[in-house]
């Protein structure tokens, strides 16, 4: 049945049942219930279903509900955020595809709020064009609320072997001049997250000598409890396969840059930021290399604890397009690819923004963005 609650989490029948029972089946460990709803029902008591995440809340008692009414679930109660109206992910993957692993090895996280760690991988050499299909998040068991996200940064190709042999805290005086060279971004995974798949017809190009030879791997760890002689081995998993795509992939990064000019004042119900890749910027990336434009086929919306909701807007011709990627209930925990219904195309003199609203009603000082 169709219930709601007040503030006082009483639960009340809806005078106007929205939820209809498709199928129900029972046996002695489960029990399962499918039903259908419109995504918007015009009732007051419903809240309507977008492409925005949706906090799913259950409870359960062990015995039906009674003429009283509904029992109290005591303690059997739980939560999850889902995006109902993700589109489905085409898993047409071999079970028996190589694979190589990007892994940290024995990292001691410091006991601070935040630490950027980065290590050097060598992608295992092909001596031919091969195309990553799939890439899978490794978090060390336990650690999943310490590793906060993970990028994957292409390097330059003149580096050597010597590389390899050490880690260091980025951003850093003391990082190797040789992260320095490490400027584009190739994946990036965020916490909540599961494995990325790429579409049918695209894949990461490895193998090739413009491909990546050396990638740098940033793990963000958060630890705001300051938790004492962790060690991590999170990383990478990176499915691949011979058989080629059509398209090759790549990441445009967009956003608010990481400064100490951009902070949000404390005690704001909503603030908002705007990052802006110009039409100027798009048409120096583009113009040359792509003038028939970018496919978007997916979209990584990130970002920290104060933000609660997250627009891509996109412009052509001066004139503002549907949004790109958006989610207006945004769950920290929760950072998963938005994977487009359709295509976008991004063309040479377009510009994105990159819309970011905060709240930081509990907080007392100052917050300084971070990346």
């Amino acid at each position: 049945q169709d219930y709601f609650t007040d503030e006082n989490r009483v639960l009340k029948k809806d005078p106007q049942q929205d939820y209809h029972l498709e199928y129900a089946m029972e046996n002695s460990t489960h029990t399962i219930l499918a039903f259908s709803r419109e995504l918007h029902t015009c009732d007051t008591n419903d809240k309507s279903i977008t492409e925005s995440t949706v906090r799913v809340i259950w409870a359960y008692h062990h015995k039906d509900m009674g003429e009283a009414g509904q029992n109290y679930h005591g303690s059997n109660r739980g939560t999850k955020s889902l995006r109902l109206l993700n589109p489905e992910k085409e898993e047409v993957l071999s079970a028996s595809l190589p694979y190589f692993d990007l892994t940290n090895k024995d990292v001691p996280v410091p006991d601070k709020d935040t630490t950027y760690w980065c290590q050097m991988f060598k992608i295992p050499v092909q001596h031919e064009k091969h195309h990553v299909t799939k890439v899978e998040p490794l978090i060390q068991k336990g650690h999943e609320n310490l590793v906060h996200h993970i990028l994957l940064y292409q390097c330059s190709s003149n580096l050597n072997d010597s590389v390899l042999d050490y880690g260091h805290e980025c951003y850093h005086p003391n990082m190797p001049d040789s992260f320095l060279t490490c400027e584009t971004v190739i994946f990036a995974w965020a916490i909540g997250g599961e494995g990325f798949t790429y579409p049918p017809h695209v894949g990461l190009s490895i193998g090739t000598a413009a491909d990546p030879q050396f990638v740098l791997m940033e793990v963000h760890y958060d630890n705001p409890s300051y938790t004492e002689g962790l060690i991590d081995n999170s990383g990478l998993r990176l499915i691949y396969t011979p058989v080629l795509r059509k398209y090759d992939a790549g990441v445009i990064e967009a956003g608010l840059w990481v400064s100490l000019f951009h902070n949000i004042p404390p005690g704001m119900p909503e603030f908002v930021s705007e990052g802006h890749c110009t039409l100027e910027c798009l048409e120096e990336a583009l113009g040359a290399e792509r003038p028939a434009g970018i496919h978007v086929f997916a979209v990584l919306l990130h970002a920290h604890l104060a933000g609660r909701a997250i627009r891509m807007r996109h412009f052509h011709n001066g004139k503002e397009q549907k949004l790109l990627a958006y989610d207006e209930e945004f769950d920290f925990n929760f950072q998963e690819f938005q994977y487009l219904k359709e295509e976008r195309t991004i063309l040479p003199g377009d510009n994105l923004i990159t819309e970011c609203h905060y709240s930081t009603v509990d907080r007392i000082r100052m917050t300084w963005v971070r990346k």
